[in-house]
């Protein structure tokens, strides 16, 4: 890693908040960027080696690297951010036609979709790239929202905008952005590597080059309250509340068929209020939670906004009134449909330290019937930073449960804690040899992080067992 980081400005933030994305460049000399390139292009004929892209082109780490990179991956992320091992080499060859819109999925997790951002998706272009070539589309402004006019690019009534730029260019986009290839009509290859990172500590203060606490982006927005929100919690601090019945009235006025932008301006003024919006939003979460129950467990093959949910207006705007929420929030998880706790689990997950109270109840939710339950239970005391040797010893049990989707987070929650989690090493050794990919990695990632001579012993074999060699390939075999 570099000495020194390239941070974001205040207005680069506000810009991203608002858009759902940024540019920024890795500037190294030419020659660089055109031997990954040519190495890509090589790997290619291989076949797409999926996750081991950086592994068999070990020199795209050091795009990552770089000041501008790293700088605006942690002024986003935080300092403590992770690349995922999720990756992908995305070739557009001339005369292809272009992707409808979608959204991605979490790399097989179930995580709800919510504007207070934890991934952001890296998309790096090895070559110079034009509109011509096919770069990747955004629709910027809409990576909150569920919907959109149409999957269709010719039907889609929302502005479009293709990323393009040097070699060098690295896009930063919102996970949860609308996004496709565009059509190359030009007679070059664009490739296009796509990588993921995640935050891993709820912000406690702004991590970019901060200046000014103002909130005055100058941005055309169309959702402005959902916007501050996530700058305040990014600052580490809280909304300024509001006292007025106004809202409340215009909240019961709204009906089904208001647009989500209305929707969530109207339910974010609320939460404003604090305390009197919750049994409002709470009554909404629950009715918005069950109506999407049938599209959250169809198994479709046109799901074009992935199979992450995104919470209603009720239960997104939940997270912005805070600890004042927590105990209805406890309530629901302790009865109700298991769809409308595993809601309830996700937004406080999105509330961070302020809620703490919960964290008892979430313990006994990881025991919950159902595996999105205890999923979503497992992920909030992670963010909330809450740690003693009995939840350690919960998550430790968790790794040994059935549903690969709750040993993952079990092992990402324990990540998180780190030193702390010393108790968990032998529970965690096993879990390096997990049928799933990713809990394997986050697992390693645990004991990397808890950095004792036992957890670190444990890691080195494992690693030392799995090593991969970037040379050797089928032409290359010893």
């Amino acid at each position: 890693m570099t000495d020194q980081l390239y941070l974001l400005s205040d207005r680069q933030m506000q810009q991203f908040i608002v858009s759902g994305y940024l540019t920024v460049r890795a500037d190294y000399p030419a020659s660089f960027h055109d031997e990954i390139y040519w190495q890509v292009n090589a790997v290619q004929q291989e076949g797409n080696v999926g996750n081991n892209l950086l592994p068999r082109i070990p020199q795209i780490g050091r795009v990552f690297e770089h000041p501008a990179v790293a700088g605006a991956l942690t002024s986003l992320l935080g300092p403590r951010y992770i690349l995922n091992p999720h990756r992908h080499a995305h070739l557009n060859p001339p005369g292809r036609s272009g992707q409808g819109w979608h959204k991605d999925c979490y790399v097989f997790d179930h995580n709800f979709r919510h504007p207070r951002f934890y991934w952001v998706l890296a998309f790096y272009y090895p070559q110079d790239t034009t509109e011509d070539m096919g770069p990747s589309g955004i629709l910027p402004s809409t990576q909150i929202f569920k919907t959109i006019s149409d999957d269709d690019p010719a039907k889609t009534r929302e502005e479009a905008l293709s990323l393009c730029g040097p070699a060098g260019t690295v896009a930063l986009v919102h996970f949860d952005s609308w996004h496709r290839a565009t059509e190359n009509v030009s007679d070059k290859k664009r490739y296009m590597l796509k990588f993921q990172f995640a935050r891993m500590q709820e912000p406690v203060e702004p991590t970019w080059d901060h200046r000014n606490r103002a909130w005055s982006p100058g941005i055309v927005d169309s959702h402005p309250d959902v916007s501050r929100d996530v700058w305040d919690w990014l600052c580490g601090k809280k909304n300024c509340s509001a006292d007025s019945d106004e809202y409340v009235s215009e909240w019961r006025a709204m009906s089904e068929d208001e647009t989500e932008t209305r929707l969530l301006n109207v339910a974010y003024a609320l939460a404003r209020t604090g305390q009197k919006a919750v049994p409002e939003l709470i009554s909404a979460m629950r009715e918005q939670a069950l109506s999407t129950f049938d599209e959250t467990t169809a198994k479709t093959s046109d799901n074009f906004h992935g199979t992450n949910p995104t919470l209603g207006p009720a239960a997104t705007a939940l997270t912005a009134v805070g600890s004042s929420a927590v105990p209805a929030l406890i309530e629901v998880l302790a009865g109700e449909h298991w769809w409308v706790r595993a809601v309830a689990a996700g937004v406080l997950a999105r509330m961070g330290g302020e809620a703490v109270e919960a964290v008892p109840a979430l313990v006994t939710a990881m025991r919950d019937e159902h595996w999105w339950v205890r999923r979503n239970a497992i992920e909030p005391v992670g963010m909330i930073g809450a740690c003693s040797d009995h939840l350690v010893s919960k998550l430790a049990k968790a790794l040994g449960d059935e549903e690969y989707r709750v040993r993952l987070n079990a092992a990402l929650t324990l990540a998180k804690i780190g030193t702390r989690a010393n108790s968990a090493v032998p529970a965690l050794i096993p879990v390096l040899h997990d049928e799933n990919r990713y809990t394997r990695f986050y697992a390693a990632l645990a004991l990397r992080r808890i950095d004792t001579p036992q957890s670190l012993e444990a890691l080195s074999d494992s690693l030392f067992e799995s090593r991969w060699c970037p040379m050797t390939t089928k032409d290359d075999l010893y």
